[in-house]
């Protein structure tokens, strides 16, 4: 079982294709990416990884239930973290109106207890469409590749900072070339974002990633 699962893990999907847990089988977010032009192929022997994608990353998904319940996906993402993947982890938390109260507390946790990169979405059709926005940025030239003195440069994480409000590409590179890590771009200030993006694009950074403190 163990060298299957390892097997699993190290097949990295063709372009236009994502490997996907068995449990992700006929939900929305599997269907999602099939809408968007995703092949998906259903593995039993991920691991902890929910998706794995062409480019040596995986996503790791955090439900509203999960959330919620406070100790099953902490596990998990702690046995990915202590597995010494070789997988670039993205975190997918569904932060909604009922998980939010807990967001602080589980974006500390993935931050900065296992240093793993984190982005919040409002469900499963909107990390369908980041998931199939990051596979299909895989498919194109990336004209930055050959900057590879900054990982922080590469498809993945500019289609994820991307999905920030108020963000595109341009802001996007100068937020990247600015903070050292994403883990910084998180947990920034907006007297750290406003130099770098302006007051109206920092405000909604900074909402972004800490809606559950916006109306306090």
């Amino acid at each position: 079982m163990e060298t299957q699962t390892s097997a699993a893990l190290h097949a990295v999907p063709p372009y236009g294709h994502v490997l996907a847990s068995e449990r992700w089988r006929n939900t929305s977010l599997s269907d999602g990416l099939k809408g968007g032009g995703v092949k998906v192929l259903f593995e039993n022997q991920l691991g902890a990884a929910d998706f794995l994608l062409p480019n040596n990353s995986c996503i790791l998904y955090v439900s509203e239930c999960d959330v919620i319940a406070g100790s099953s996906f902490r596990r998990k993402l702690a046995r990915h973290r202590n597995s010494s993947s070789h997988l670039q982890a993205l975190v997918l938390v569904e932060n909604t109106r009922l998980s939010e109260q807990y967001f602080t507390t589980v974006q500390k946790f993935v931050v900065f207890d296992l240093g793993l990169t984190l982005l919040p979405v409002g469900g499963q059709t909107e990390a369908a469409q980041l998931i199939t926005q990051m596979v299909h940025c895989e498919s194109r030239e990336n004209p930055f590749s050959r900057r590879t003195s900054c990982q922080l440069l590469d498809p993945l994480v500019l289609a994820m900072v991307q999905q920030v409000p108020g963000v595109g590409k341009v802001k996007a590179l100068a937020l990247l070339q600015h903070f050292s890590s994403v883990q910084l771009l998180c947990s920034a200030t907006l007297g750290q974002l406003e130099p770098v993006v302006g007051q109206s694009a920092a405000q909604q950074i900074h909402n972004f990633f800490y809606q559950h403190t916006a109306g306090t």
